[in-house]
């Protein structure tokens, strides 16, 4: 090899290096990224569809705790594991029901900088904010995902610890429940990635002339597998590779919902006209082979839109006219709050306090808010659900 070709490791090296001090930094003192955020007794209402004098009367009659206080006798706030506690008490939980399907979404778009990780983490946070449970698979060699959950996939997961020992040529594991990790969210798991799941590519193309059915026995095999694992949990959220691969194709049949995030711009507008032209052709290739795909829903969203800027407009006019009622109706707008938290290894939905300034920290987490509630609502539309009536409405409709 010629020294440039070297020099491309020392960059890789000196690369994970860096990472490795950010995440130590960002979650010290443990080096364990951990989440502090609590949520005051009106927004944990709203969140419960309750009143707050609720919430106060099942603090006085003993079903639920009292409220947490500092020092100087203010309530802190309750917690993702409180508020959850809150939901069993007060029958709260959204929790699909024992015949409802749970919802497998592939976040998925062959064109990278879309914002594909960053959706799906906001997602998985979202959902276990409303009290959902979740599994997050990430299916990516780069893993992002992974690193966004506060692991370094360089230094803290092995080969072992990913959906290879699964779906490899001889396979050492005949489950996937050996993969599956807690993260700081107590009702979200996670099976993370490194770059050794890339192997997994490289042995399937070297499966020579049996290649095809070999391809399509690790199809049905991650489809089995992740259906089994769903059964405890009511979301599980795929992220995989940005590109056409066998994992790729693997999880767009495992999914049976599809999430295609897409970025204003014309780039990323033909980008993702390529890609649902090349997923159409795959599916129907698919069909042939005897591998059915079903979606329950499947939708675009507009990442990384700026609200100021006339091409963004213009171009998301292009996907409206194009798309219709496919693409949601409400964009994720291009936030510093998101890049700063991203800074951070985290999502807002993990911020204890804004970083900016409150005005946009409050701008940004209402649009993610309804951005991911859209989501939301077509999964529950899939359980045959509607919203429940907020304890309020009916004592103002009264």
């Amino acid at each position: 090899m010629n020294a440039i070709v070297n020099h491309i490791g020392e960059l890789a090296e000196a690369g994970e290096r860096m990472i490795e001090r950010l995440r130590r930094k960002a979650f010290l003192p443990e080096s364990r990224k951990g989440l502090n955020v609590r949520f005051g007794i009106a927004e944990a209402a709203q969140l419960l569809g309750c009143s707050t004098n609720r919430i106060r009367m099942a603090e006085d009659d003993g079903r639920l705790p009292p409220a947490p206080a500092g020092e100087n006798g203010r309530r802190l706030g309750y917690s993702v594991e409180e508020l959850l506690q809150m939901r069993d008490v007060l029958g709260a939980s959204p929790a699909r029901g024992p015949l409802d399907i749970p919802a497998i979404i592939a976040v998925q778009n062959f064109k990278g900088g879309v914002g594909k990780s960053t959706v799906t983490c906001h997602l998985a946070h979202y959902f276990a904010v409303q009290g959902y449970r979740v599994l997050v698979v990430d299916c990516d060699s780069q893993a992002t995902t992974t690193t966004l959950f506060g692991f370094n996939p360089h230094f803290n997961i092995t080969r072992e610890e990913t959906l290879y020992p699964y779906l490899s040529i001889d396979p050492t594991q005949a489950d996937l429940l050996y993969a599956v990790k807690s993260t700081p969210w107590p009702n979200v798991d996670l099976i993370p990635s490194n770059l050794e799941l890339f192997d997994v590519e490289y042995e399937l193309a070297a499966a020579g002339s049996d290649g095809q059915s070999v391809l399509a026995a690790r199809f049905r095999k991650l489809k089995q597998g992740l259906a089994d694992l769903a059964r405890n949990y009511d979301v599980v959220l795929l992220d995989p590779p940005p590109a056409l691969g066998t994992i790729s194709l693997a999880v767009m049949q495992a999914a049976n919902a599809l999430l295609v995030p897409l970025a204003a711009t014309t780039p990323d507008f033909c980008s993702t006209v390529q890609f649902l032209s090349m997923m159409d052709q795959v599916l129907q290739q698919l069909a042939h082979a005897g591998i059915e795909v079903e979606y329950g829903f499947l939708r675009l969203i507009c990442s990384k839109f700026d609200s100021n800027d006339p091409s963004h407009a213009m171009v998301r006019t292009i996907m409206e006219q194009s798309f219709g009622p496919a693409l949601l109706p409400v964009p994720i707008l291009e936030s510093a709050e998101i890049s700063h938290a991203a800074m951070r290894m985290m999502t807002i939905y993990e911020l204890e306090r804004p970083i900016g300034t409150p005005k946009t920290h409050k701008r940004c987490r209402a649009n993610l808010d309804e951005a991911m509630g859209q989501i939301e609502q077509l999964v529950r539309q899939g359980w045959g659900r509607v919203e429940p009536a907020r304890e309020e409405d009916l004592l103002h409709v009264a």
